[in-house]
């Protein structure tokens, strides 16, 4: 059988450590992931493939990874994970197209960056429209991309502040009977949204901000009789949100302002005949101008990559269950 071999250069041992790997583990996920065989000799590299193809898509996804390390973004498993899928599938595109296009930058010095074609789409609308609901599971980075872009937004002084704001449905008429003043009652429900801050920037930078008033961080109920102005506003876990609070949410938009909603519609958890202001605002919004809804499957999943099976196999067996 006739092979296909093409030869690569590296231009520094720090590179081709970052490239390869811990004991060349991303080298052995390109070859597994590709069918070739990566051969390292000083500071060249031989691709060898069965066919030319292979040997061709080879060099392209290490050149393309060589880009992205000399560029400043760090590798790791799902960063090359995605780029074979990537690059297998879109032989037109380049990487930056996904990790530079909307990179930012957290203060621990990694590259914040969509690692999906849905991802990049996201962010992409949210970039574009004033108003975007971002759709999917648990594990697609909703939240945590929209929250960068915001930090991203505030730094560059395009919006006065950030709110952050997701209901505390589990609390309910319960509140009451909690310990602790109402802050205290309901930061628990709000402990995700300060994890994501503290990963775009320094505990200290974020208080001084939130101290500032220029990052608000507070429960779906204090938006009430408000007009949010030039401010970049996320809703989080929007599916728990009741159909009254979601009107009364949409509607605090003021100008110079932009929303984002997001919801994962497979995990509601407002009690049983209550409806969803997340769906209702998916079927009365959906052909308003203006709005952009992004929907992002288990395809997007950037946790574990158990997360990406779960999710797979729920979503499985509710459409049996549907069917049956």
């Amino acid at each position: 059988m006739r092979t296909k071999e093409i030869t690569m250069h590296i231009d520094s041992n720090e590179h081709l450590k970052a490239l390869l790997g811990v004991h060349d583990e991303y080298l052995k996920m390109i070859e597994d992931g590709i069918g070739v065989t990566v051969l390292s000799r000083g500071n060249t590299l031989r691709i060898i493939g069965s066919h030319q193809f292979e040997a061709e898509l080879g060099e392209r996804v290490l050149q393309e990874l060589y880009g992205l390390l000399k560029r400043g973004v760090q590798l790791d498993r799902r960063t090359v994970e995605q780029a074979i899928s990537f690059l297998t599938s879109n032989k037109d595109s380049s990487l930056s197209d996904i990790f530079l296009d909307n990179a930012i930058v957290s203060y621990k010095g990694h590259f914040i960056t969509p690692k999906t074609n849905g991802q990049k789409t996201y962010l992409d609308a949210i970039n574009k429209y004033d108003m975007v609901f971002g759709i999917g599971p648990a594990g697609t980075g909703k939240t945590f991309l929209a929250m960068a872009a915001a930090v991203r937004a505030l730094l560059k002084s395009k919006y006065d502040r950030i709110i952050l704001t997701r209901p505390a449905v589990e609390a309910g008429e319960k509140l009451g009977f909690l310990p602790g003043s109402m802050q205290e009652k309901v930061n628990p429900y709000l402990r995700p949204l300060y994890d994501a801050l503290h990963d775009m920037m320094d505990i200290e930078q974020a208080k001084r901000l939130i101290d500032d008033g220029r990052i608000e961080v507070a429960p779906l109920a204090f938006m009430r009789g408000r007009t949010l102005n030039s401010a970049f506003v996320i809703l989080d876990e929007a599916q728990n949100c009741t159909s009254e609070q979601m009107k009364m949410f949409l509607t605090r938009l003021g100008f110079d302002s932009k929303v984002v909603v997001t919801a994962d519609v497979t995990q509601v958890d407002l009690p049983r005949g209550t409806a969803s202001g997340a769906l209702e605002a998916e079927r009365v919004l959906k052909r308003v101008p203006g709005i952009s809804f992004q929907y992002l499957t288990d395809v997007d999943v950037v946790r574990h990559p158990l997360v990406q099976a779960i999710v797979r196999a729920y979503n499985e067996d509710a459409k049996r269950q549907k069917s049956s």
